[in-house]
């Protein structure tokens, strides 16, 4: 019996090791072969048996990754991290995309900060993570609030003129016009025209400014220019910018396209809201809705590290639009 239970014991140490290189070997080629499913079953069997190396855990991460169990692929991220792997940003990019996915939003932008600070990104990926980390910073501020405005004391509201408005940053701006968001600003039309009509008023501004006419019913006269364009409109009878028609065609084309993506289709339609606002009251003028509609797919699919090949034209298009919403001084 003594010898029986030797030799066990020692079946035991000779069979496990080889057991969970052939599981290992089975698992990437499976992977390898777009059957993430079985590879995944196949990892974590290996895994029981033993710590796995550097290559066995990234191919798992992107395998589970791949199956959409981004719990479990965040987890084996976060084990390759610490190990310290040789393709540290490679890894750290799937990272974040996970936590994306899984609509972790300032976590996102806190590791790209931590990224940043640690001069981690190399220089030729430093703009892609600046627009990922400002994306996903928007995304997370409209998950804690949407859009609310600071509370006012009474039903007050101290006079507005166009005059004190133009003197403002445009972030005292935005302050300023969310206070009015809860009042009545009638009284205040004329100065309020005054201010959208001024040429310096930069564009993202001037569209809630409007927006603010248009919910409110404002019966004046406005004439909006942006872009090299101009309208006369009367926001009593005007339309917001989710309910103009090419908004409606483009939103609808993303939705269909990435049904089955929805945090990809989240970043899109986040952005076609902003964008919308800082084109208003014009749309994407110039530009087929199937196009526009392909061009913020591409363009949000390689903030999750996909690559695509874009229309430079678009891309360029949307990215002006981006830095117009983020009113830079």
């Amino acid at each position: 019996m003594k010898e029986n239970k030797k030799n066990k014991g020692q079946g035991k140490v000779i069979i496990f090791p080889g057991m969970m290189d052939r599981l290992l070997n089975e698992a990437k080629y499976l992977a390898e072969n777009n059957q993430y499913k079985e590879a995944n079953e196949l990892f974590e069997q290996a895994f029981l048996l033993g710590e796995g190396d550097e290559v066995s855990l990234s191919i798992f991460a992107y395998s589970l990754y791949e199956e959409k169990n981004f719990e479990r692929a965040k987890q084996v991220c976060e084990e390759l991290l610490a190990i310290g792997p040789n393709m540290y940003f490679e890894v750290m990019e799937l990272y974040l995309t996970i936590c994306m996915q899984l609509r972790q939003f300032k976590q996102v932008e806190k590791i790209i900060e931590s990224l940043f600070d640690e001069q981690l990104i190399p220089e030729h990926e430093a703009e892609k993570f600046e627009r990922l980390k400002n994306l996903n910073a928007h995304i997370a501020e409209n998950q804690e609030s949407h859009f609310q405005a600071p509370i006012i004391e009474g039903d007050e509201l101290e006079e507005f003129t166009a005059a004190e408005f133009l003197e403002m940053s445009a972030q005292q701006q935005m302050m300023r016009i969310h206070e009015l968001t809860e009042k009545n600003i009638r009284p205040y039309s004329e100065e309020l025209k005054a201010v959208i009509e001024n040429e310096s008023i930069q564009p993202f501004i001037k569209s809630l400014l409007l927006i603010l006419l248009v919910e409110q019913e404002v019966n004046l006269d406005v004439t909006i220019s942006k872009f090299g364009q101009s309208k006369a409109l009367n926001p009593v009878d005007f339309p917001l910018p989710t309910e103009l028609p090419q908004y409606k065609e483009i939103s609808g084309e993303i939705a269909e396209q990435l049904a089955q993506e929805p945090s990809t289709l989240e970043f899109a339609m986040h952005l076609i809201d902003k964008h919308a606002i800082v084109l208003y009251p014009y749309e994407w003028s110039g530009y087929a809705t199937e196009e526009v509609a392909s061009g913020y797919i591409d363009y949000v699919k390689t903030m999750f590290g996909e690559e695509r090949e874009m229309n430079d034209e678009i891309v360029t298009f949307l990215q002006n639009i981006e830095k117009m919403s983020d009113l830079q001084e």
